[in-house]
């Protein structure tokens, strides 16, 4: 009798199961809703709002912080000159190349050292050693051996993009769950095959965290290496800029980094939901 109503339960509550997982999944699957965005954009639009009130109220003084409707007319102007372009096109080259070395190199060195013992002991030492010096402090030594031209930017921007993504990824690596790797051995994965199929799989979510943190501390360095004798490029326009007094072009620098940086967290964010498509499917509504 009691299996019989086992039995008999199923088919009445299978339904109701299916259509459950189908609307977390169609609920995992729908957009962004307007009130998610709205609350997003809610604080920079507070912040933007009290700029304007402040200004217009005479409660922040211009010449020490510029009215937004100055900072526009000198975005206006950087534009129809072809200043900015010319500006942030060397800057985009620059961190474009410096982060194509650097995190290709971080990457690598990451699952090299994350996969094999001997790997791991010739390189983590040294590579932790050689993370906790900052930048800054390498600038004056590259410029007097490299001089002023590109190479020393470059490096600079590979350094600063190197060391988070080689951390993330070799954590990445190394923690993978041990479950995971017996299940995949129990399937006849070895070798090669664990590791594309199982070990770099797992291991994506660091790599992803390691990458957004490599993209912003890249756009420091950027900073740093263009504030440092460079002819053209957005810290070059922000030098200028604060040499002159020009308070509403440096502001308008300062919000090109800004807008910069939230870019590049969006294009991670979208990589995100490439890779990672059952953390978007499980998502709850």
């Amino acid at each position: 009798m009691g299996a019989a109503t086992a039995v008999g339960t199923v088919p009445a509550t299978a339904p109701g199961a299916a259509g459950a997982r189908t609307g977390a999944t169609s609920s995992g699957r729908k957009r962004r809703s307007p009130r998610d965005v709205l609350l997003r954009a809610s604080v920079p639009a507070a912040i933007l709002a009290l700029w304007f009130l402040g200004s217009a109220q005479g409660w922040i003084d211009e010449k020490q912080f510029p009215a937004p409707w100055q900072v526009a007319d000198a975005f206006v102007e950087l534009v129809s000159t072809g200043v900015l372009w010319e500006n942030l096109s060397v800057s985009l080259g620059r961190v474009a190349v410096g982060f194509a070395i650097g995190g290709l190199l971080g990457l690598t060195l990451g699952v090299v050292a994350g996969l094999f013992r001997l790997g791991d002991q010739l390189l983590d030492p040294t590579l932790q050693m050689l993370r906790t010096i900052p930048f800054l402090a390498i600038a004056p030594l590259l410029i007097l051996w490299f001089g002023i031209d590109e190479r020393p930017k470059i490096i600079i921007i590979a350094a600063a993009a190197l060391f988070p993504l080689y951390l993330n990824t070799h954590s990445g690596v190394r923690n993978v769950d041990r479950k995971i790797l017996e299940a995949g051995k129990v399937f006849g994965l070895r070798g090669l095959g664990l590791v594309r199929h199982v070990i770099l799989p797992e291991a994506i979510p660091s790599v992803l965290v390691g990458l957004r943190v490599s993209l912003s501390v890249s756009l420091l360095a950027l900073i740093v290496a263009e504030m440092s004798n460079a002819p053209r490029g957005i810290g070059f326009l922000m030098v200028s800029a604060q040499q002159y007094f020009q308070m509403d072009v440096l502001v308008v620098c300062v919000l090109i980094y800004a807008v910069w940086g939230l870019s590049v967290d969006l294009v991670v964010r979208l990589l995100e939901r490439v890779l990672l498509p059952y953390k978007r499917l499980g998502r709850k509504p």
